[in-house]
């Protein structure tokens, strides 16, 4: 089935001291969306960026929507706060979160386009119930905290599965994968059903940020025509 892929290069790996170059220099490359993780040293092992970094980057964004990935917990007095700051899509995990279905409307009451997201090991039965509520199902291909890691091909039956109940609902939810994503395997991603794809290293820690997009399109394209 022909889909409209999206790469959204996630600045965990950009060079943070010259930030708004980096995200300016991806859209030009080609990217479709920002993908802005955020890490708490609480839920996840690691401390990376804020509402203020979100806020800076935002006057170089142009129209290219900002994906914002909670890794926090507690997950909901944060997200005004992003939303505040340019915010457009906002996804967090169920496990920072002690009543999913008030996080997931107090994102839509922001603004904002609500996702929910699934480590390797977290089961999908949360969708059962917030699925219809969603704009975004999110699939960690690692375990969340740090960029660079190897893709889990366990993952891929999930991301099938999750493709099997967006199909059924009928309504138009990103399919998003994130973790050791490359222009290598990105085309058994799409083919397991994924529409939207987070790539930092494999972007960021190319010389040419254009040509690894390409890369990742043309592998794409590959997949719709074989």
């Amino acid at each position: 089935m022909s889909r409209n892929y999206q790469i959204a290069p996630s600045i965990l790996s950009a060079d943070f001291a010259r930030l708004g170059d980096e995200v300016r220099a991806v859209i030009a490359a080609g990217a479709d969306l920002i993908h802005f993780d955020v890490m708490d040293n609480h839920y996840v092992p690691n401390l990376t960026i804020g509402p203020m970094v979100c806020s800076a980057i935002k006057p170089h964004v142009g129209t290219t929507p900002i994906d914002v990935h909670l890794m926090v917990k507690p997950v909901d007095a944060i997200i005004p706060e992003f939303a505040k700051a340019g915010a457009n899509i906002i996804s967090f995990h169920p496990e920072a979160s002690e009543h999913i279905d008030r996080t997931i409307a107090l994102i839509r009451d922001c603004g904002c386009r609500p996702g929910l997201v699934f480590n390797p090991a977290t089961p999908l039965s949360h969708l059962d119930y917030t699925l219809d509520k969603l704009d975004l199902v999110l699939l960690m291909s690692v375990n969340p905290g740090f960029g660079g890691q190897k893709f889990i091909d366990g993952v891929l039956p999930k991301v099938a599965e999750v493709r099997r109940r967006i199909d059924a609902s009928g309504k138009s939810i990103l399919l998003e994968v994130d973790g050791g994503i490359k222009a290598d395997n990105i085309a058994k991603v799409a083919a397991a059903g994924a529409d939207t794809f987070v790539a930092g290293s494999a972007i960021y820690g190319a010389n040419d940020y254009a040509a690894a997009i390409r890369n990742m399109r043309s592998a794409l394209t590959s997949h719709v025509s074989a």
